[in-house]
């Protein structure tokens, strides 16, 4: 049991299980009935997603790699208030148990939030495919 990391749209993988939308937004122009249908999640939650105010600052930036590492920073300490951080060992708890995937739109996962979600979540105790 454990979780993936995925690309939201993207086509799942066998096994892959549930797949939960780490994002702020819904993916624009698709019915709700549809994102399950066309690979982008089963079940969202924005919660672990970064603010809103995070995603414009890295964007204003270009995704500088000091940047990177600023927003780094700054998503982690937004990890670590009290109610995300229940999220958190919740997930990581559940990857012993059932296998399931968290994931974002962007393209690369060393230039989106999922790779420092993926981090905060193996410092709470998840177990990864």
């Amino acid at each position: 049991m454990a979780i993936r990391v995925v690309r939201l749209g993207s086509p799942r993988s066998a096994g892959e299980g549930l797949r939960i939308g780490t994002v702020r937004r819904p993916p624009r122009g698709v019915r709700k009935e549809d994102y399950a249908r066309l690979d982008y999640y089963d079940a969202w939650l924005p919660q672990v997603a970064p603010s809103n105010e995070l995603v414009s600052w890295i964007r204003a930036r270009a995704g500088s790699p000091a940047a990177w590492k600023q927003f780094e920073k700054r998503y982690l300490r937004e990890l670590e208030a009290p109610d995300t951080r229940r999220l958190l060992e919740l997930l990581a708890a559940l990857s012993h148990g059932t296998d399931f995937s968290v994931g974002c739109f962007c393209e690369e996962e060393s230039k989106c939030h999922r790779s420092y979600l993926r981090k905060a979540l193996a410092a709470h105790g998840a177990v990864f495919a």
